[in-house]
Formats: structure tokens, C-alpha cells, sequence
């Protein structure tokens, strides 16, 4: 891959990040990316391991995370504040990435995260599918 197009992605990569809770799709993305739909989608994938979908969803979960954990906000209220547009869709991915659905962690005690910074918080509970099937591993054994 030509380090311009990697520079590109990263410019659409950044784009989820800042703009995540934004209605956001591969068109729009491929065009901050100077690229059509379906090239980008490929190299995105090929970049950074997921597709845009994927990567858009692991990082409004992210934030739902943080949200949840402060316990001030409802679900419904974190779904609509990262992005959501349906809650059925959004508690499946939340329960699908993290394990457990977001109520249940919303519930959960949170307190040993208090004392961690915030960067180091989210990289500990960032959400993959790998963590997923490892927890489902470790269930099974």
C-alpha cells in the first residue's frame, strides 16, 4: 500500500474519531479519503484490520463505555449520544463487543476505573471481538 493512500485512511480513520455520534457512511468516508466507496472500504479493511462499519461501531461502544461507567445517563440517552439510531441494534453490538448487555454494565461497579486516567481506562475496556471470544474461552473452560 502507497504511503498517500495510508495518509488517507487516516484522515477517514480520524474522521470516525472525532465525528463518531454523526450519521457517517463508506460514501462519506471515501471521499474525506480521496477514494471510491468500494477502494476504500478494501483498504481500510486492509489497513487497520476491520472494516469502516466495524471500526465506527468499536468506537461509539467505546464512548457508550465511558458514558455508562459515569452512571449519570440511561441507556437510551448514551444509544442517541454516540450515534445510535436504533437501541435494539446498539445493545446488541454493546452486548456482541463487550460481553454483557448495557444495562448489566452500566450496573456493574466501576470504582477500581476511578483511579485509572481516562486514556488508560479506555484502552483497557476497548471492545473487540478477539477479548469477546476470549472471555467466551475462558467461560467454556
Amino acid at each position: 500500500m502507497k504511503v498517500e493512500d495510508l495518509v488517507r485512511l487516516r484522515r477517514a480513520r480520524d474522521l470516525i474519531d472525532r465525528e463518531y455520534p454523526r450519521p457517517l457512511d463508506v460514501p462519506a468516508l471515501a471521499r474525506a479519503a480521496l477514494m471510491s466507496p468500494s477502494h476504500f472500504a478494501r483498504q481500510f479493511r486492509a489497513a487497520f484490520g476491520e472494516t469502516p462499519y466495524q471500526y465506527l461501531m468499536t468506537r461509539r461502544i467505546e464512548r457508550a463505555q465511558a458514558l455508562l461507567r459515569r452512571g449519570d445517563l440511561s441507556v437510551t440517552e448514551v444509544c442517541l449520544a454516540v450515534g445510535a439510531t436504533s437501541l435494539g441494534s446498539f445493545s446488541s453490538r454493546f452486548t456482541e463487543l463487550v460481553g454483557e448487555s448495557p444495562s448489566a454494565y452500566r450496573a456493574r461497579d466501576h470504582s477500581r476505573l476511578a483511579a485509572v486516567p481516562a486514556c488508560v481506562a479506555q484502552r483497557l475496556s476497548r471492545p473487540t471481538k478477539a477479548g469477546l471470544e476470549k472471555r467466551r474461552a475462558v467461560a467454556r473452560a
